[in-house]
């Protein structure tokens, strides 16, 4: 890429040899491909009855139009087909030759930076064939190495009253447990070679997996606020009030929005190896703090109610990752020897090793804090990263950097998180026809606001957040489930991929809808939260995901068997 742009250097220099002729070159240049970009993306899905574009509509000099000839039939010959991306567009076979010689600007520069445009179609079976299968380890490690998992497992002394032990043992049980279902998933994306909410449109159906996608949207999109708000508070107790939250809120969006923007390749050669600097940061953080931990604050005993309902909060944590599993092991070669054992194992220890020590590192630190002063203070300066600040203090401008680290270590995960919410965007509107990379921008123009206003109070929005997503995830984890193993027959083959985008020869989706909807009849009940709390986890405690995972999958069984009937799908 590099060799690329010094050749289009010296050839621009060579050609326009003062300012003026420099700009009059670029502008000819830019607005000529701007031009032929939008004469093909309207002869390719533009209507008939609207007039042509052609490049002939813009004025342009001879000379300098001759000079910007020159530089494309240069860069042409050069073979850009090296750089092709990731997935190809499909329509890109049959744009216009002008479309295809004349490459927009901007398109260029990101294929040669290798920037996946594929969105939601079907990965091909030929394209499928990485075999680096521990990349499945390293990915869901590196999303799960961060101060992310330290701040949930704060709240089991910080919000339910938990110890050490009691916080300890429900985050070991409850991970272990709903580790389960993200790994699974994980699986089927090498077997189908489509993203999970696509593999949702075949019990969902083609129209109603729209509700799914959007509660998927409004979950990854939560995720990334509470992302960029942890970041932007580390950010701004390194700067000792220096740095707001609020633009180190930015700095995290923006910073995560360079990595989801090239796609899969990138993220996963990113996330191969941002553990490794996270994880040195955070022994570093523990070492400096550490022989502090011991001074855990006194607790009543556990009570089932708390139990539970922390228990909700890491499961509302894990299950999620089930509805983007398969989007990032798409790529992976389905023929190898044990494939799907290997991602199984590969995916269910990227995922719990990690969160496990880290939300466990986290309720410690939430037990002490009490007993600490210096703690308390920075907790009640900025959260997290005021305690994690209070902790480096020791190490003096060393701690700083160390936090520094800490708070980038968030990139890995805010990463994998906007890549999946660009794949569902295509998904909610495929008729929107843009790349990928288009979607991140957008993505990233919405959570930062978000995440701005969200860091005012932080604590009670992360619960009442966490509070909504665990309930939906459970019961469309319950749903596909039972739609693989039941009525596939746990065999991934009977997934026609050739029908993924036609309504008429997918599941009408009104079985899949029937079971989740009546099954928060009794999910209402069950929730134990601070806006609400139900007749039955008044005794209880939360137990709302349990019940719509359960109830969601009986449910589905015979609703499912009264579609295929009536319907024939």
């Amino acid at each position: 890429m590099f060799r690329q742009l010094s050749r289009i250097w010296v050839t621009f220099v060579q050609n326009a040899r003062t300012p003026a002729t420099n700009f009059h070159y670029l502008t000819s240049l830019v607005t000529r491909r701007v031009i032929t970009r939008l004469r093909h993306f309207h002869n390719t899905f533009g209507a008939s009855s609207s007039p042509t574009l052609s490049c002939e509509t813009v004025a342009v000099s001879g000379d300098n139009a001759n000079m910007a000839d020159n530089v494309e039939s240069q860069r042409d010959q050069r073979g850009d087909e090296k750089h092709a991306i990731e997935t190809p567009v499909a329509d890109e076979q049959h744009a216009p030759a002008a479309g295809r010689s004349s490459k927009g600007l901007v398109r260029r520069v990101l294929m040669a930076g290798r920037v996946e445009e594929g969105g939601i179609e079907p990965i091909p079976r030929e394209v499928r064939t990485n075999t680096k299968y521990f990349n499945a380890f390293t990915i869901w490690c590196s999303i799960n190495t961060n101060i992310l998992a330290i701040t949930f497992g704060m709240l089991g002394p910080v919000s339910f009253g938990l110890g050490l032990r009691d916080s300890a043992l429900v985050i070991l049980f409850f991970s272990l447990l709903s580790t389960l279902a993200p790994a699974f998933l994980s699986t089927l994306g090498p077997k189908t070679g489509m993203r999970q909410m696509i593999q949702a449109r075949y019990s969902f159906g083609y129209y109603f997996v729209y509700i799914p996608v959007v509660l998927n949207l409004a979950t990854l999109t939560g995720f990334c606020v509470i992302i960029c708000v942890i970041g932007g508070q580390c950010l701004a107790a390194v700067s000792d009030g220096d740095l707001s939250t609020a633009v180190g809120i930015v700095l995290i969006g923006v910073a995560a929005l360079l990595i989801s923007f090239c796609g899969f390749n990138v993220l996963h050669f990113y996330e191969g190896y941002a553990w490794m600097p996270a994880l040195v940061a955070i022994i570093i953080a523990v070492g400096c703090g550490g022989q502090q931990l011991q001074k855990q604050a006194s607790y009543e005993p556990a009570t089932a109610a708390g139990v539970l309902s922390f228990g909700g909060v890491i499961a509302s944590y894990m299950i999620p990752w089930a509805c983007i599993a398969s989007d990032l092991t798409t790529y992976f070669d389905p023929t190898g020897r044990l494939v799907s054992h290997r991602i199984f194992a590969y995916s269910f220890l990227g995922l719990a090793v990690p969160t496990i020590l880290l939300m466990t590192l986290g309720a410690a630190i939430g037990g002490a804090m009490s007993n600490i002063p210096e703690w308390q203070i920075g907790f009640d300066s900025t959260l997290v990263g005021g305690v994690l600040g209070a902790m480096l203090s020791s190490a003096g401008g060393f701690g700083k950097f160390i936090l520094v680290v800490l708070a980038f270590t968030l990139l890995a995960n805010i990463s994998g998180t906007m890549y999946a919410i660009t794949l569902n965007f295509q998904t909610l509107i495929p008729s929107f026809r843009l790349p990928r990379y288009v979607f991140s921008v957008i993505v990233t123009a919405i959570i930062i606001p978000i995440a701005v206003k969200a860091a005012h109070d932080f604590f009670l929005s992360l619960e009442n957040f966490i509070a909504l997503i665990g309930y939906w995830s459970a019961s469309f984890v319950g749903i596909v489930v039972v739609e693989h193993f039941v009525f596939r027959r746990g065999n991934s083959k009977l997934y026609d991929v050739a029908v993924w985008d036609v309504p008429s020869k997918l599941p009408l989706g009104v079985a899949a809808i029937g079971a989740a909807v009546l099954s928060f009849g009794l999910v209402v009940p069950c929730i134990a939260q601070v806006w609400f709390t139900g007749p039955i986890a008044v005794s209880t405690g939360d137990i709302g995901f349990e019940v719509a995972f359960f109830l969601s999958a009986v449910l589905y069984v015979p609703l499912r068997y009264a579609e295929k009937h009536y319907s024939g799908r």
